[in-house]
């Protein structure tokens, strides 16, 4: 089930450099989210209705964009140090 939840994880689990590798590759994704959020915050945050809705859809993917980015850098390191099998 982590393996198909975070392919990443296990993919560049096999060195340190790989395991380096994975957890830059988690950091840019995060790094993407935020942008794509921000960037829908610029471009619709002037209308009043859909500025709330945008802001609380945008705390909402941002928290589970940081969540799934964490919780996979874990399981990369488990699967590092072969706590986790695949």
């Amino acid at each position: 089930m982590l393996k198909k939840l975070f392919p990443i994880s296990f993919k560049y689990a096999d060195s340190v450099s790989s395991l380096i590798i994975g957890i830059i590759i988690y950091i840019v994704a995060a790094v993407l989210g935020g942008l794509l959020i921000g960037l829908a915050n610029v471009l619709f945050g002037w209308i009043p209705f859909v500025n709330t809705v945008i802001i609380l859809i945008s705390r909402v993917l941002g928290a589970l964009i940081e969540v799934y980015v964490v919780a996979g850098i874990v399981v990369q390191v488990l699967a590092f140090l072969k706590i986790v099998k695949e």
